[in-house]
């Protein structure tokens, strides 16, 4: 009977209640009211209240992660954030399952259908253009730090209300690096490498002058030394929060958002190295948090949301590859979770219920003051 019980097809209620299960037996992690609402609720908001987002593409799955044989990989989510946090086991994507797309999606808070390889903008408006419009916010308020595949255009849409001169300030890591490389060398092709999933479509690397002028201007670092502290890394990501660091440092913008891309290697099919890539994403999470909680401009007045775009196939779909691609639309490919960590959030406490990964944005909204009127999800009544 057992046996046969593995083989039979998981749902999104197994996950999540697997995850609860996961999380309540793992060794060294208390999590507070033993998953009982703490007392601790949202306090009032104000202007100068912050929200990051931290978003990875190519979710890592459970038995690498939260599974007991997992828990290894990510020593940081495991005893540093959750038993701090409100832990959400049960985050449904029911779009695209292709990274741009569905982190297009993630920031709309709508299903986007746009091209997952074409440097396309959003159809609808942005979480960062809700934010400027609603709040009038100066575009230094609101980033985002990406990889450079296609990801140019999502700081704001094509939406007539919306759009142009309304949406977030991009940085692509990887197009400052090669704007200061008068060759590509070997001493950064592990930094400059774009697209693991489909490289035919992967686009030649810019780097020019406005690169130039972001980073001297805005970033303030020179050329000569930010090439310097690039040799220093190792991946794509670690360039990327380098670079979130260096804005909250110099702008501390209210909204941050930061896309990982480092556990997509798994695409190449080598399972080390999708390993490596969640320990390190668990990592630079501890990271960005550690800066949130030192900065004078961010400590105890922001909240961090962790959320992969989707998942991974399962081992036993036989349509599908296991760890190395996210092809089937199973319901482990598109079951996620999310963590909420900081001001006002209850700390040590998991949810099962089900949300949709479209409620990202109206959250944000409510947390921050602003009306994401044509969003299709709802405010995650959990956090605001």
């Amino acid at each position: 009977m057992g046996e046969r019980a593995l083989k039979i097809p998981r749902t999104n209620c197994a996950i999540s209640w697997t995850r609860r299960e996961f999380l309540r037996s793992a060794a060294g992690v208390a999590l507070g009211s033993a998953f009982l609402p703490s007392t601790r609720r949202a306090s009032t908001l104000s202007r100068t209240k912050k929200v990051v987002v931290i978003t990875f593409g190519g979710g890592a799955r459970d038995q690498e992660t939260f599974a007991p044989e997992g828990q290894e990989n990510i020593p940081h989510l495991m005893r540093e954030f959750i038993p701090r946090a409100s832990f959400f086991t049960q985050v449904v994507n029911r779009g695209i399952l292709g990274h741009y797309v569905a982190t297009a999606s993630l920031a709309t808070g709508v299903y986007e259908t746009i091209n997952n390889f074409a440097s396309l903008p959003p159809e609808h408006p942005t979480v960062f253009e809700y934010f400027r419009k609603d709040l009038k916010r100066p575009s230094s308020d609101a980033w985002v730090v990406a990889p450079s595949n296609g990801f140019n255009r999502i700081g704001e849409s094509t939406h007539r209300s919306y759009g142009p001169g309304l949406g977030a300030r991009v940085v692509l890591p990887k197009h400052l690096l090669k704007a200061t490389l008068s060759k590509r060398g070997t001493d950064y092709e592990h930094l400059l490498r774009d697209n693991y999933e489909t490289p035919y479509y992967t686009p030649e690397l810019g780097g020019n002058e406005f690169e130039l002028q972001q980073l001297e201007s805005i970033l303030r670092l020179s050329a000569d030394d930010f090439k310097a502290h690039a040799r220093t890394l190792s991946s794509p990501d670690e360039l990327s929060v380098y670079i979130a660091r260096q804005l909250m440092r110099h702008l501390a913008p209210s909204l941050l958002w930061i896309t990982m891309h480092d556990i997509d290697v798994a695409h190449a099919g080598a399972y080390s190295m999708y390993i490596e890539g969640i320990q390190r994403t668990d990592r630079l999470c501890a990271e960005l948090w550690h800066a949130i909680q030192t900065e004078p401009e961010y400590a105890g007045r922001t909240t961090l949301m962790i959320l992969p775009d989707f998942g991974r196939d399962a081992d036993e779909d036989a349509g599908g590859n296991g760890f190395q691609h996210h092809r089937t639309g199973d319901a482990l490919s598109r079951t996620t979770w999310m963590l909420a960590i900081g001001h006002g959030i209850r700390e040590g406490v998991v949810y099962d219920r089900a949300f949709d990964s479209l409620d990202l944005v109206p959250t944000i909204g409510a947390i921050l003051g602003f009306s994401p009127s044509l969003a299709q999800g709802r405010p995650i009544s959990e956090l605001v």
